[in-house]
């Protein structure tokens, strides 16, 4: 009888049965020098369960991206994985089909440096300074010159090289050159790229005033921020709601200043119709829309201009928004959401609808590296390079497996490698 192993992917979500039907009673045996995940064959354990927990290993992540109801990670690899919701092909593998787990983006297993996730789109920046779209392109929101969805990455046009960061909103997205300086494409319809019309373009433009000087930008579903070298913040498209910050809700095709923020901002967040700063006290300020909360000020009231969240005036290195709620990364790497909680977006275990002040996400008080919020859900890196998410799940896009709206923190499944022995 002649034996060989065979390495065989499967999902973690399904194994914690699975593992036993596939691997019981059979021969442990050596294989062949071939490395999976880091480990050699020849180091397995002697028996079946040994083997299956030893080859359940996280996979490194060092940044997330989500979108509306898809999610995204760039890996330790420089590699980018995808998971969830799939119609117009953004989860970039070629396939239509929603995924409840992480799977290769084609073509971009390594030579990734930062990945974008808007509504129905993703975008790479590469090491090399590139840009690369996929998904959802009705708007040109990809950016190559067309209006048509690509379900594998496309070179967006011009942007081959120089660019230090990129952003997405719902239908538009933006690059931030090495320049400094900002250029969009994609829907228009609010001025949100910025070029003083509100004509949609698929191929990028220069922000007004904007060609230098600019350190980091943010994305709302229709409205977009730029952080200044001076620390100031500037915001331009949808206002209906005050989310561009200048004390007014009329719309603007040119970036203006927020009220109040011209210096001490480090970071910025743009929402679906809100927006936070981080400043250098380590403070938190919002604005825009607050119907459920999501200004985190304890009320309710939408605000034109920025407002302090309720106990986060420091100790706080990084904020996030979703659709209708925001999460902060604090100094001691904890997270807390405040908002929208219909599908437990807050992660604090209950079903609350809404909470106007921030909440402690359940089990994260520490050890958090890195946070992300989509649409109705939130992921963090932890400082062990695993991912955890929860809120809702209608898409697999919490990457659990399933479909199961998850009101705590749930673990990310990494497809992994495992070794079944073939007999002949």
């Amino acid at each position: 009888m002649a034996v060989r192993l065979i390495p065989f992917r499967l999902v973690r979500a399904f194994t914690a049965f699975g593992l036993v039907c596939l691997l019981a009673g059979a021969p442990h045996v050596q294989a062949a020098p071939t490395t999976y995940y880091g480990q050699s064959p020849a180091a397995m354990p002697a028996t079946p369960d040994a083997a299956a927990a030893a080859h359940l290993q996280v996979v490194p992540v060092t940044a997330l991206a989500l979108g509306a109801n898809h999610s995204c990670a760039l890996t330790s690899a420089s590699g980018a994985k995808c998971w969830g919701w799939n119609i117009f092909g953004q989860l970039g593998n070629g396939r239509t089909t929603l995924r409840k787990a992480p799977a290769d983006v084609t073509g971009l297993t390594g030579g990734v440096a930062a990945l974008a996730a808007g509504g129905d789109h993703t975008c790479a920046l590469t090491s090399a300074g590139a840009a690369k779209c996929w998904g959802f392109n009705g708007y040109g929101q990809l950016g190559d010159g067309t209006i048509v969805d690509h379900r594998t990455a496309m070179d967006v046009s011009g942007l081959e090289s120089g660019v230090a960061a990129l952003v997405a909103g719902k239908n538009h997205t933006c690059a931030l050159t090495s320049a400094g300086g900002v250029k969009c494409w994609g829907r228009n319809e609010y001025g949100q790229l910025g070029d003083g019309t509100t004509d949609s373009r698929s191929a990028p433009v220069e922000v007004n005033g904007l060609a230098s000087g600019v350190t980091k930008l943010a994305a709302g579903e229709s409205h977009t921020c730029a952080l200044t070298s001076t620390g100031g913040v500037k915001c331009w498209g949808y206002n209906l709601f005050g989310q561009l910050g200048d004390g007014t809700t009329n719309d603007q095709p040119i970036p203006v200043a927020v009220s109040g923020l011209t210096s001490g901002v480090t970071s910025l967040a743009a929402g679906g119709a809100h927006t936070c700063a981080v400043t250098d006290t380590g403070g938190v300020k919002c604005w825009g829309f607050n119907h459920v909360g999501q200004l985190g000020s304890g009320t309710t009231t939408t605000a034109s201009t920025p407002v302090d969240v309720s106990g986060l005036a420091s100790g706080v290195t990084a904020v996030v928004a979703g659709n209708w709620h925001s999460c902060a990364l604090t100094q001691v790497g904890g997270v807390k959401c405040w908002g929208d909680n219909l599908y437990g977006a807050l992660g604090d275990g209950t079903s609350d609808s809404r909470s106007r002040t921030p909440v402690d996400v359940s089990g994260l008080a520490s050890g958090v590296a890195a946070i992300d919020a989509g649409g109705r859900f939130a992921c963090a890196v932890t400082n062990a390079d695993g991912v955890k998410c929860w809120g809702d799940n209608g898409f697999g896009q919490l990457g659990d497996g399933t479909l199961i709206v998850q009101r705590t923190p749930v673990d990310v499944a990494w497809p992994q490698v495992l070794y079944l022995p073939l007999v002949h």
